[in-house]
Formats: C-alpha cells, structure tokens, sequence
C-alpha cells in the first residue's frame, strides 16, 4: 500500500487526542481503516477496544466493508463501525434492561404508533387543521436542530424564522407524549445516551474500558450533542481520533457543529493536529481553482489543497439563454459521451431533477436518482393542477370541486358548497350552484363565467392548460396570497409550473399528460436499479462520491447561494453564506477529469444573476 508521509504520520499515532484535517479525495476513511489495523497488529489493542463511528450508515457499512476486505484475515474478532446513533440506541437498551424500562422506537413508519402519525395528530388537535408535507417535515427538521444543538425551542425561534403556527406548543406536546409513553425518535437516541452516559456513572465506566480507543470519520458532520457523547466517552484517556475535513462541513441545517474541530485544543489541551492537503482524486485544474475559492471563506483552518495529477481540462464555465438552452446544451455533451456510470449532473435544489429527468428520457439516455425521494410528484401544487383538468372533463365531481374551489375566481363560499351537496344530482357543479334560491347577480354572473372558462379547459392542450388555470381561472392569484402561508417563495412555486408545463409541452392531450407524470414518477423510483446511468444528484448527496465528468446546474443567485444566506450575509451573518461556499465547494471536487458549471440568463422572461460563486471563479480562472 503507497501511503504519503504525511498519511503515515496520521496512521502511527497511538495515545492521546489527535486531529486528521484532510482535503477532498485525501483518503480521509483509508487513514482511518489502516490506523485501526495499525493498532491491532503493531500495538496489541483488541479489535473489541476500538470503537469506530461516523456519520450515516452507508459510511459504516463502507468502513467496515473496506477494513474486511484488506485486514479480515488479521482477527476473529470483529471490529465495530458503527453510526453514533447505532451506539446510542446500545447504551440506552442496555440502560432499559438494567432498570427495568422499555423504550420504543418510532421511527417505523409502517407501524401504527410512528412519529410522523404522532406529528400529524399533535399539529390537528392545535392548529385544528390537517398539516400539509412540507410543514411537517419543518417541524421535524426543526426538532432535530434543537436536539443536536442542545438548545431549547424558545432559544432555536429567536435564531430562526419558522413559519409553523403554535410551534411551542407541538413541541412540548410531542415531548411530553413520547416521555409519558416511553417512546423515543432518533434524535433522542443521541440526547437520552447523553444523559444516561452523564447520569450512569456504572454504565459510563463499562463504555470507557469497553472503548478505550475511539476514532470519528466525518468529524465535520458530528453535532454537539454527538460531540458531547464522544467526548465524555473518551474521557479521562482521551484516545480520540478524529478525521475531518472543516471545508467539507454542509449539513448546519441537521446541527452539524464544525465549531468543535475549532476548539480542539481548547478541549483537548495535548491534543495533536496532522494536515492531510494532498488530492489523490481531481485533476490539477480542478484542485488550483477549488483551493482558492475555499480560502474566501474564513471560518475554516489555513489549509493548502494540492495535487500531484497532471493538467487536464480547464473548468467550464456556460452561460445559456434560458434553462431550455440549459437542456439543450446538456443533452447535446450527453449524447456523445459513453461513460454514463462516471457522469453526474448535480445541484442545490431537489425539484432541479424533473427538467433533467424529462429531457434524458426523451433523449433515451439512463439515469440514477441519489435521492428518491423526488417530491414533485405528489406535491400540492401539482395536485391542485390535476385536479382542474379533472374537474374541466367531468363537471360533476363535487368532490374535487370541494378541494379547488376557493382557489379560483368566483367567491365561492363554504355555505353554497355545502347546499349542493345536500342536492345529490348528477349535473355539473356550476348549475347547481346556478340553481341555489336567492343567488343575487353578482354571483349569478361569476360562476357563469366559471362555467365557461371550464369548458374552454376542456378543450385545451395541457401545456395550454396550466397556464389559463394559472392566469384566466385565477389559481396564479391564490398562490401569491397563499405561498407564504406554506413557506413557500412565489418564485419556487413558478418553478414547479414552468417543470409541469414543460412536461406538458411534449404531450398531446390530458390522458397523456397524466400518463407522462405518472411514468416520469416510475422512472424516479426504479432508477435505483439503473447501473450505468448518470447520476443525478443534490450536492449534499453527492458528498463522498468522485465521477470523472461532473455538471453542476442551474447556477442561479438566489438559488445557489440562496437569497436568505445572501439576506443574512448582508446583515453581517457570515455563517450561512460560508456553508454555501463549502457546498459548492464540496460539489467542484466531486470532479475527477471535467467540471462544466452551468448558469442560465432568463427566467419566466425576467433576467437573472449567474451566482456570485461564478464570478469569484471567473476572477480565479482569469
């Protein structure tokens, strides 16, 4: 095995706090398995003293899958990777059967008791109304800072704009739910180990001579609470070993807390710090330009990112029109490339996929989805849609015209549903409505006009369709009273209607636009079994994977940056925008060979601004 020197340096250390701060495509994880292999081969530590954990599961499995196949012969026992909250859930059964307690999971979502049922029930019987998807997962998303953070709720509203009616009190009501329950999530995996670990003095004794060498991977990922759990677990020895790489810290949204890697050795007073700057992975372009963007930021250790490849390709940076000339652009490099398997097209944003899954399945071109979980589909907004063209074909079906009716023109009140529902005749909605005793002219003359407009949608195109919906039925109206109220930017959900409307574009009739979104849908889901397609991907996903060929899309300020990081930097909140430089950053070094960044100039026929990352590259690159 080649090791650089500075890599073996990293391997031989034995006793004591030691920090690995490592570069993209340095091995951070290859230093991390031979010093494992190091300690049990050289120094005579069992492998049942090592404890190894890191951010997500993939990574153990990897850890573990790489160190079995070098070293499995070495040892009959087994060396334990683990995630943080794997070893968490441990300590707290073990606690449970120690004293007699029993905690239940419900992170099981085909359970009946699961903590999104929970959520949904708690947000009901406060707000009094059904809470939509994206509120939901604000809240989860929310909790989970504040338990990684190890704040209070008070203490995340006044750091944090959230847009969740009675937050206080759902949270407090969940709280006191699964405490009264015995139930636990996964964030109260890492709090409730914590506690027991503080709380426990026999059990925290048994974990320290169990564990007497600890190694972290990923350290830029731990949160505060797991940073904590480590710390006093590796307390008073302190044989802590942790690798990572301050440049490549993205996740502050879950609580990731570099600021841990900052006070190490104010934490660890002997604690010694190995540099790892050389990149084994990205070619000499790709490296001299990433390494002078990252140094803009500040809040990060003086680090010199280098390689020894050779010059390869300079890094491309398109402008195009508009995002149609974005596609065209990226399917006509496509087409003539073979290496599907080595290609990413990556971006800040999910809802970036669906104009790039419609166009390389036109173009007949495979792909990989990294995140399935691709929420166009089902979104609201794309319901609401669906739901006018179903109403415009059949103006019978009271039941959707019950779930559409205040969001167009006509000032169509609760009262006159409900008496044409009384009516049980199957006769369209407007003339029911026509039919209600006393209606004075005004109303007579709206849903007359409503009436006529629904026939006109009937005879439409789709693509025709969405955009009278939007304009002529009055939907585009309801959705900038509303968007706020579902924490939503009008330009997001513009978004959503320009993808439906491009989809809609390349088809003849409703059948098939219907038909299209739902094979669109399929085509996300199966991708995971698609081998040799390229892959599509959030840059946060893409973290830790390497292609040769690399498209980073819809550049965008506003976007990418985001206009709430660029709001708060120019308050003189530096935080959120130097995270989106990491971001960036991390998605640039994902390159082996090509890096292509793209930015468009026009959007819904207003002029857009490239990100302002691009013109920091454009000063580096000139």
């Amino acid at each position: 095995m080649n090791l650089s020197k500075e890599q073996q340096q990293a391997i031989s250390h034995v006793k004591g706090p030691a920090l690995v701060l490592a570069v993209p495509g340095a091995g951070k994880t290859t230093v991390l398995i031979h010093r494992t292999a190091n300690l049990i081969l050289n120094e005579g530590v069992s492998p049942q003293k090592i404890l190894s954990v890191t951010f997500s599961r993939a990574s153990a499995k990897d850890m573990k899958g790489r160190f079995n196949s070098i070293y499995g012969d070495i040892t009959n026992i087994p060396v334990h990777f683990s995630t943080i909250h794997s070893f968490s859930y441990g300590v707290i059964r073990e606690y449970a059967y120690k004293n007699r307690k029993q905690y239940t999971l419900i992170e099981d979502m085909n359970k009946e008791i699961n903590k999104v049922q929970i959520l949904r029930n708690i947000y009901l019987s406060i707000n009094k109304e059904h809470i939509t998807e994206e509120k939901l997962e604000s809240i989860i998303n929310s909790i989970g800072y504040i338990k990684n953070m190890l704040i209070g709720p008070e203490e995340y509203l006044s750091q944090f704009k959230l847009d969740i009616s009675n937050f206080l009190e759902i949270f407090h009501t969940y709280e006191s739910y699964k405490k009264n329950n015995h139930l636990i999530d996964f964030d109260d995996m890492l709090t409730l180990a914590l506690k027991i670990l503080r709380e426990d003095k026999y059990l925290l004794e048994k974990y320290r001579k169990k564990y007497e060498y600890i190694q972290v991977d990923e350290g830029q990922d731990t949160s505060k609470v797991q940073l904590e759990i480590i710390k006093i677990l590796a307390h008073p020895k302190n044989n802590l070993f942790i690798v990572a790489d301050d440049d490549q810290s993205i996740y502050g949204f879950r609580g990731a807390y570099p600021k841990g890697l900052f006070e190490f050795n104010k934490i660890y007073g002997n604690g010694k710090i190995f540099f790892m700057e050389e990149n084994y992975r990205s070619s000499k372009n790709i490296v001299s330009v990433s390494n002078k963007f990252i140094k803009k930021n500040t809040l990060r250790f003086n680090k010199n990112i280098f390689t020894k490849n050779q010059y390869f390709e300079p890094i491309k940076i398109v402008k195009v029109k508009d995002l149609e000339e974005e596609y065209r652009y990226l399917m006509e490099e496509l087409i003539n490339i073979n290496d599907y398997a080595n290609t990413a097209i990556l971006y800040r944003n999910n809802l970036s996929a669906i104009g790039i899954i419609e166009c390389l399945e036109r173009n007949s071109i495979p792909f990989y989805i990294k995140d399935i979980n691709v929420k166009f589909f089902d979104h609201w907004l794309v319901q609401d849609i669906v739901d006018f063209f179903q109403l415009a074909n059949d103006s019978s079906n009271i039941a959707i015209f019950e779930k559409i009716y205040y969001k167009m023109n006509g000032f169509i009140s609760k009262k006159q549903i409900n008496y044409i529902k009384t009516l049980y005749i199957k006769e369209s909605v407007f003339d029911s409505l026509l039919s209600i005793p006393g209606l004075n002219e005004f109303y007579r003359k709206n849903v007359l006009e409503l009436k006529l407009n629904f026939k006109k949608l009937s005879m439409m195109n789709p693509y025709e369709g969405i955009s009278f919906i939007e304009k002529s039925l009055g939907y585009g109206d309801y959705l900038k009273e509303s968007h706020m109220r579902f924490g939503y930017t009008m330009d997001s959900l513009k978004t959503i209607l320009n993808y439906l409307r491009m989809i809609a574009s390349n088809t003849e009739g409703l059948k098939k636009f219907f038909t299209r979104l739902k094979y669109l849908e399929y085509l996300c889901n199966q991708s995971k079994n698609t081998k040799e397609g390229i892959t599509l991907s959030t840059i946060h996903s893409a973290k830790g994977l390497e292609f040769n060929r690399v498209y980073i899309i819809d550049l965008i300020d506003g976007d990418f940056p985001t206009s709430s990081s660029i709001d708060a930097f120019k308050k003189g909140n530096i935080g959120a925008m130097e995270e989106e430089r990491r971001l960036f950053y991390v998605g640039m070094t994902r390159a082996k060979k090509y890096l292509t960044l793209i930015t468009y100039l026009n959007k819904d026929s207003k002029k857009t601004n490239p990100s302002r990352f691009l013109l920091d590259l454009e000063a580096i690159c000139n």
